[in-house]
C-alpha cells in the first residue's frame, strides 16, 4: 500500500454520502435505458440483418466484466476520484494521464451536446404531438441545459434523487412490456431464435458496436469517489452491479421487442421503420396508453442522460481547472453545496453558446449535431476504455509479474482493441455522413490527447499530484 497516491490537503474537496444504489442509478441513467431500446436496439437488428441484438449485449456486456475486474482491482491502489485519468496516470505517466483527462471531458461534453440536440427535437416532436405549439428544437434544448446546470450547481445527492425517480420510472414501463410480450407470446409464439447462429446474422459486429453504445459511462462509478460513503467497497459494487444490469436489461429487453415484432420478422419492421420500432411495439402491446407513456419516458431517459453526463462533465473540467489545464477558478468546490458548482456554471455556458451556434448554423438536431457528436464521443470512450486496462496490465505486471488480475486486464486490452478498431471501422455508420466527416469526428479524441500530453509541463509535474485533483 506504499504506492497509494498520497493525499494533498490544500485542495477543498468534494463531499456526499451517496451509497451504492445511488451510483448506479446515475451511471445507468447515463446508459439511457429506454433511448438505448429505442434507438440503438432497432439500429443493431436493421444494420445487423439479424435478431441476434441479445446475444450482443451479453458479448459486449462481457468484455465490460474483463474492464471491471481490472478497474476495480486497481481502485485501492488509485484511492482517488477521476474515472479513467487516474488509472492511465498510475499505469502509464502522468502525460498520458492528463491527456486521457482532456480526451474524457471532451468525450462526456461532444456526447451531452449530442442528446441536447436531440432532446430538443424529441421534445418539440413530442409536445406538437399533444397539440402543444411548434417549437424550435434549440429553444427546448436550452430550456433542459438551464434544468440540467440547476442541478448540476447543487449537491449530487438532489442530482442523485432526480435520476433515481426518472431511472426507476423508464425501467418500470420496459418490464411491463417485456412481462406482457413474453406472456402473451408474438406471431411466432416466444422462440429462442435470437440465441442461435442463424439468428445472430452477417452484420453481428454493427450489433456488437450499438451493443457497447449502452454500456457508456459505466466507469464513470469512481468519479463519484470522494462523494460516496465507504468508497472502497461502494464503487467495486457500484461498477459490477451497473455492467451486470445493464448487460441483462439490455439482452432480456431486446429479446422481447424481437419476439413482439414477429422474432424473425422484426428484421424487416425495424429496416421499414426504425424510428419507431419500440414506440409501436409498446403501442401493440399496452395499448394507446402505453405507447404515448413511453413516448414520454422516452423524453425522462434523455433528459436523464444528459443530466449524467452533466455531472460527469462538471467533475473533469473541475479536475483539469485544479491542475491548471483551465482557469484555477472553476476548480473550487461550492462552501455549502459541496459540489463543482463553478466548473458546473462553465459547462452550462460554454454548452449554450455551441448549441446557440448550431442553431445559427441551422443543423439538423439528429443528423448533423447527434452524429457526429456521438462519434467523437464514442471513439473517445473506447480509446479510454482501452488505455485504462492498459494501464491496469502495466501497473499490477510491475507489482508482482504475470497474475490472474494481470491476465484479466490483458483480456481486455484485446477484446477493447477489437471493439476500438469495429467502431473506427463503422465510424461512417455512426456519424451519419461522409468518410471524410467520420475521420474528422474520429480524429478531435486523438487531438485533446496530444494536447493534454503538450501541457504537462515538469513545473506543473512537481507542483501538482494529478491523481489527487478530484478530491476538490
Amino acid at each position: 500500500m506504499s504506492e497509494l497516491i498520497q493525499d494533498q490537503p490544500e485542495h477543498p474537496r468534494l463531499h456526499g454520502n451517496l451509497g451504492t444504489a445511488a451510483i448506479v442509478l446515475m451511471v445507468v441513467a447515463a446508459a439511457a435505458p429506454l433511448t438505448s431500446l429505442g434507438a440503438n436496439v432497432p439500429l443493431m437488428i436493421a444494420l445487423g440483418q439479424g435478431v441476434g441484438a441479445p446475444v450482443g449485449f451479453l458479448v459486449a456486456g462481457a468484455v465490460f466484466i474483463l474492464f471491471a475486474a481490472g478497474f476495480v482491482a486497481m481502485t485501492q491502489y488509485v484511492n482517488k476520484a477521476g474515472a479513467f485519468y487516474a488509472y492511465v496516470e498510475r499505469g502509464l505517466g502522468r502525460r498520458a494521464g492528463i491527456g486521457s483527462a482532456l480526451v474524457a471531458y471532451a468525450a462526456y461534453m461532444a456526447t451531452m451536446l449530442g442528446v441536447y440536440g436531440f432532446l430538443g427535437a424529441v421534445l418539440s416532436t413530442l409536445i406538437n404531438d399533444f397539440g402543444g405549439p411548434s417549437l424550435p428544437w434549440w429553444v427546448l434544448s436550452f430550456v433542459v441545459m438551464g434544468i440540467c446546470g440547476l442541478l448540476g450547481y447543487r449537491h449530487i445527492e438532489l442530482s442523485a434523487k432526480v435520476l433515481g425517480i426518472f431511472l426507476i420510472s423508464e425501467i418500470a414501463i420496459v418490464v411491463i412490456l417485456d412481462a406482457v410480450i413474453f406472456v402473451r407470446g408474438g406471431t411466432e409464439g416466444v422462440t429462442f431464435d435470437s440465441f442461435t447462429a442463424a439468428g445472430i446474422g452477417s452484420g453481428f459486429g454493427v450489433a456488437v458496436l450499438f451493443a457497447l453504445f449502452g454500456f457508456v459511462g459505466v466507469e464513470a462509478t469512481a468519479i463519484f469517489r470522494d462523494e460516496a460513503k465507504d468508497p472502497q467497497r461502494t464503487i467495486k459494487r457500484a461498477t459490477y452491479w451497473a455492467v451486470g444490469i445493464i448487460a441483462v436489461f439490455y439482452a432480456v429487453s431486446s429479446w422481447a421487442l424481437i419476439e413482439g415484432n414477429g422474432g424473425s420478422a422484426a428484421v424487416a419492421v425495424a429496416t421499414d421503420d426504425p424510428d419507431n420500432f419500440t414506440i409501436n411495439t409498446a403501442g401493440a402491446f399496452l395499448g394507446m396508453v402505453g405507447k404515448d407513456i413511453t413516448q414520454v419516458l422516452l423524453v425522462v431517459s434523455l433528459f436523464a442522460a444528459a443530466l449524467s453526463f452533466h455531472n460527469i462533465s462538471a467533475r473533469y473540467k473541475f479536475v483539469l481547472a485544479q491542475q491548471g489545464v483551465f482557469a484555477r477558478s472553476w476548480g473550487v468546490a461550492h462552501p455549502k453545496h459541496q459540489a463543482p458548482s463553478r466548473a458546473s456554471l462553465v459547462v452550462s455556458i460554454f454548452s449554450a453558446a455551441v448549441i446557440g451556434t448550431f442553431a445559427v448554423l441551422q443543423l439538423d438536431p439528429l443528423l448533423e449535431i447527434f452524429g457526429p457528436m456521438g462519434g467523437i464521443g464514442i471513439t473517445g470512450l473506447a480509446g479510454l476504455w482501452l488505455l485504462t486496462s492498459l494501464a491496469v496490465t502495466v501497473f499490477f505486471a510491475r507489482q508482482g509479474g504475470i497474475s490472474g488480475t494481470t491476465l484479466i486486464a490483458g483480456m481486455a486490452v484485446v477484446a477493447l482493441s477489437a471493439s476500438l478498431i469495429l467502431i473506427l471501422v463503422n465510424l461512417p455508420v455512426i456519424v451519419g455522413g461522409t468518410v471524410l466527416l467520420a475521420g474528422l469526428m474520429g480524429a478531435v479524441p486523438l487531438m485533446f490527447f496530444i494536447v493534454g500530453v503538450l501541457v504537462s509541463t515538469p513545473r506543473a509535474a512537481t507542483s501538482l499530484d494529478y491523481a489527487d485533483a478530484l478530491d476538490s
